[in-house]
């Protein structure tokens, strides 16, 4: 007997979403840029603007009753989304800006001084990522290795966009400390496998890293499936707000780092001589955090737990099937990153010719289509690929496979302007 697939009415889910419903350029709206952000349904905005109209107070050491309902609705929303990821408590749970602020926090735990023996990091040490990376799991590593004198290292990839793990028992060896990698790739689109990497960072004694800001807002994440030791996302790209995001990290891991910002509501004690440090995950939450936007986060959960993540990344994958056979029929587009909807998400990167990306976005635009254009904050990708920049088309659970016959037609249109 043949399982059933989930699946979910897309027309419905995009009435909650008030912004499809406008117009750019006289066109119907064609958003096509989810990867960089994802749109707001009508309860997360409604979260939004409840709690600011009902309950606005700062959280913590409250004993009025708008404080109390305020840090009630906060710490909710950080249980809620613990449960989203599979984590084992909500104090595994650290809001942050982004997964950029998330990546860094990590960064920053590493150094020669380090107490704990897993965080010491100098000469001789080396951390590894790959070249599928966005900037913000490039920059903070090769940074922390300006500081230590440590070595960066990484895994390249194969002409299909995946991952190259021919070397993986040289490159992640007795002297490394951290792998960190991509779940999902923002510009290839390509999925990550977790098994080999972590079996072999467990041999060897290094901690497990991963960037899933790609993946938790598109497929089921478990973390305790992965067997990860952190792992960093975002919410404004899984229907939240911007400015609030997470690091997830194993609690006796998250203990034994050093706090990341100084000031209000991550200390334990404080005198003019010295002070002591709260548990996690407020450690790490100095100052007054991203309250309402942690709530609407909050939402956003609640909002694709009813969808389902399962019917979630089965949508996209049908989306990336349709979409890579679409655009096969555009004579000289060339897909950057896997051509089978197998092991990718809905992100499409691709070069149409020698017609400029940006040339080819101001076009769409024109169609009402919504891309990107650049190196997406990948510019070891591209230049893999040997392309300046490419033009990314990505989906989520609201795109509809009429919204990639509009990316063909606007695509058709570029190349009649351009000869």
């Amino acid at each position: 007997m043949t399982a059933t697939l989930p699946t979910y009415d897309v027309e419905t889910v995009r009435a909650d979403f008030p912004i499809l419903g406008r117009q750019v350029n006289g066109r119907p709206l064609v958003y096509l840029d989810s990867a960089a952000t994802s749109q707001k349904p009508r309860q997360v905005l409604d979260a939004l603007r409840e709690h600011y109209e009902r309950r606005n107070a700062n959280v913590s050491r409250s004993v009025h009753t708008l404080g109390t309902e305020a840090t009630e609705a906060f710490e909710g929303a950080r249980a809620k989304i613990a449960a989203f990821i599979g984590a084992t408590t909500a104090e595994e749970v650290v809001f942050t800006k982004n997964s950029t602020e998330a990546i860094n926090l990590v960064a920053h735990a590493f150094s020669e001084r380090a107490i704990d023996p897993r965080f010491r990091l100098g000469p001789g040490d080396e951390i590894v990522i790959s070249e599928m990376e966005h900037h913000s799991n490039i920059l903070p590593w090769q940074l922390l290795c300006e500081r230590t004198g440590a070595t960066l290292r990484w895994f390249g990839l194969t002409d299909e966009g995946r991952l190259d793990e021919s070397n993986l028992d040289d490159l992640v060896n007795e002297r490394t400390k951290l792998v960190s990698y991509v779940h999902v790739s923002n510009i290839l689109g390509t999925i990550n496998g977790c098994e080999r990497i972590v079996a072999r960072a467990r041999q060897v004694g290094a901690l497990v890293m991963l960037d899933a800001s790609q993946s938790v807002p598109h497929l089921p994440v478990d973390v305790s499936q992965l067997g990860v030791d952190f792992l960093a996302f975002t919410g404004h790209k899984m229907c939240g707000p911007t400015g609030i995001g997470g690091l997830w990290g194993r609690f006796g891991l998250l203990d034994a780092m050093p706090p990341f910002l100084g000031g209000g509501s991550m200390i334990e004690t404080v005198t003019m001589e010295r002070s002591t440090y709260a548990l996690p995950p407020m450690k790490f939450e100095a100052g007054t955090p991203p309250i309402a936007e942690a709530v609407a986060l909050g939402a956003a959960v609640d909002y694709l737990s009813g969808i389902g993540m399962d019917a979630v990344h089965q949508h996209e994958k049908e989306l990336a099937g349709y979409a890579l056979d679409a655009l096969a029929t555009v004579p000289d587009l060339r897909v950057i990153g896997p051509h089978t909807a197998e092991g990718r998400g809905g992100t499409i990167s691709f070069a149409l010719g020698d017609i400029h990306p940006h040339d080819v976005g101001q076009i769409l635009d024109a169609e009402g289509v919504q891309v990107r254009v650049g190196h997406h904050c990948a510019r070891p990708v591209c230049a893999r690929f040997g392309v300046p920049a490419t033009t990314r088309a990505s989906f989520y659970l609201y795109t509809t496979t009429g919204e990639v016959d509009a990316l063909v037609r606007g695509l058709e249109r570029v190349r009649k302007v351009f000869g």
